[in-house]
């Protein structure tokens, strides 16, 4: 039996049926040459427990939900390094960090003239922009138009680098002016003869978490609530007793909490002195006399202990929220100008943060560890309108970062070279449930010494289970059942039962050590 390859009803025939097929043929055509645009949103430590339509809890993303509502939601999306630059680098090459070359943020530099995804959209005939964070040492190459932060970016203020390699500052909030910028370069600056790729990479919500002068109330009066295992004490956990990412000990009483007072004394006071010193007169009035009266009753109480831990946690969860506030209103301002000037017909719709972070859970802010508040991160999507054939909803299978690159090239109708390793999430977009999608994740940190103390690691993410080895200066491996023991709290390496599941993963993890070419395990092996 010939299948009907325009799904016809079997009742058309001669004059009918070809008039009919050549229509579904050429309505196929049409989306095939159709070039799609990409905008692609991203934030820095933005995870998805602050996000409201993966957790309600805490806060409201209206604007953010909205790309879910009207597209999909990735319910299992994660990163192969938990690192701003190393992530970024992954995102942008399809490619895990001992391929791309950008381990951490300490060393590396990126090689600028190594294939990304934005240089391959060119040759597609894209044109490609970034305006915000880049954070990878080097300048951008690959986009036709660009406008990073050098290094981390100021929330107030802030300075941009130019193309012409000028440093400028811009006067106001850097959350709203790089969507301003995004949308005139949209309405002004591009090629409208040419489908395009913008990046849109904003600092929110990174530490220190400076808000906007309107938010600074915002969230005042809520108590936030503390997760269960804040206290916890990580019996079983070598790695995760050393690290230097804990709310009591380690968040700097002036840098996060802006407890500031000149006469006292932490660690990176001076870093906060830089950051607020950028505030003009008249904001600067205003940003002291919200701080000064919570310094005041502070140091007055002069709380200890739990208390001051407590109290650490509230004042980092509002802060945060405040800063998150404003990216998710600049999020409206984007779609609703895509929305106003027809954009969203054409045009894929992604958002996603770089990396997961701690709210608090294990007692932590920040990120590193492959634990899933960290390896964890909020991806959503919102089709073309134009686009026949999509998903709606909730997709279940487990993506990474190292897919956004072959989705953006397939959908762009460019070839996929063979040596990026993430696979497109295209099939998924539309619907699909490939059966050969991948079981497995391989996640690799290097980041150590340094900046929070989180030893170095590898490990492999299956549906249900997570095998992590710590490595260098320490031999430790971790397993946990995600299903019984989401929080992951019981390391079940070497107790009994668990022997079978550990040699398979442990085969499981070496497989993917060969298939992405990372020979971790025999370096070890001959030391």
């Amino acid at each position: 039996m010939i299948k009907n390859p325009y799904s016809l009803p079997l009742c058309l025939s001669g004059a009918a049926a070809l008039v009919a097929a050549t229509s579904c043929s050429s309505e196929k055509n049409k989306e095939q040459e159709e070039k799609f645009n990409i905008v692609y949103i991203m934030t820095d430590d933005h995870t998805a427990q602050m996000m409201s339509c993966y957790d309600s809890r805490y806060v409201e993303t209206p604007n953010l939900d909205r790309i879910a509502n009207d597209g999909v939601k990735f319910v299992n999306s994660f990163v192969a390094n938990s690192l701003s630059g190393p992530s970024r680098a992954c995102m942008i090459t399809g490619k895990h960090s001992h391929a791309n070359g950008f381990y951490d943020n300490t060393n590396c530099v990126f090689d600028a003239s190594q294939q990304t995804m934005p240089k391959l959209l060119q040759k597609a005939g894209y044109q490609t922009a970034i305006i915000g964070k880049w954070h990878l040492e080097s300048l951008p190459t690959g986009f036709d138009y660009w406008e990073v932060l050098p290094g981390q970016g100021d929330y107030y203020n802030p300075r941009f680098i130019e193309m012409n390699n000028d440093t400028i500052t811009e006067k106001g909030y850097l959350t709203n002016i790089i969507t301003e910028k995004s949308i005139n370069w949209l309405e002004n600056q591009r090629d409208k003869e040419k489908p395009f790729c913008l990046f849109v990479h904003h600092k929110a919500c990174h530490r220190n978490w400076l808000p906007e002068m309107k938010y600074l109330s915002l969230y005042e009066d809520k108590t936030f609530e503390m997760p269960d295992n804040f206290y916890d004490e990580y019996e079983g956990r070598e790695a995760a007793k050393t690290q230097e990412m804990g709310i009591l000990k380690d968040m700097d009483i002036m840098y996060d909490t802006k407890m500031y007072k000149p006469e006292g004394k932490s660690r990176l006071k001076g870093a906060y002195e830089s950051f607020v010193g950028r505030l003009d007169e008249a904001d600067r009035k205003v940003y002291d006399s919200f701080y000064q009266p919570i310094i005041d009753e502070f140091y007055k109480k002069n709380p200890k202990g739990k208390e001051l831990a407590e109290w650490k946690y509230q004042r980092y969860m509002r802060d945060y929220a405040k800063v998150l506030k404003s990216f998710d209103d600049n999020v409206g301002r984007l779609l609703d100008y895509l929305d106003k000037n027809g954009y969203l017909k054409n045009t894929l719709v992604v958002y996603t943060s770089d990396q997961g972070f701690y709210m608090g859970e294990h007692g932590w802010f920040d990120k590193r560890f492959m634990y899933e508040e960290s390896m964890r991160t909020p991806l959503v999507m919102r089709m073309p309108d134009n686009m026949k054939q999509k998903a709606k909803g909730d997709i279940v299978e487990m993506v990474q970062n190292i897919d956004y690159a072959p989705t953006f090239l397939e959908l762009a109708g460019a070839e996929i070279p063979s040596d990026i390793q993430g696979v497109s999430l295209l099939p998924l977009l539309k619907g699909e449930k490939p059966a050969n999608w991948r079981k497995s994740l391989y996640y690799h940190f290097y980041e150590y010494p340094a900046e929070h103390m989180v030893k170095r690691h590898y490990g492999v993410r299956t549906d249900r289970y997570k095998l992590i080895h710590f490595y260098n200066d320490i031999d430790v491996w971790e397993l946990y059942d995600l299903k019984e023991d989401p929080k992951e709290m019981n390391n079940l390496f070497g107790k009994s039962g668990y022997e079978e599941i550990t040699k398979l993963l442990k085969e499981e993890l070496v497989r993917l050590q060969k298939q992405y070419n990372d020979s971790i395990e025999e370096k070890l092996a001959n030391k």
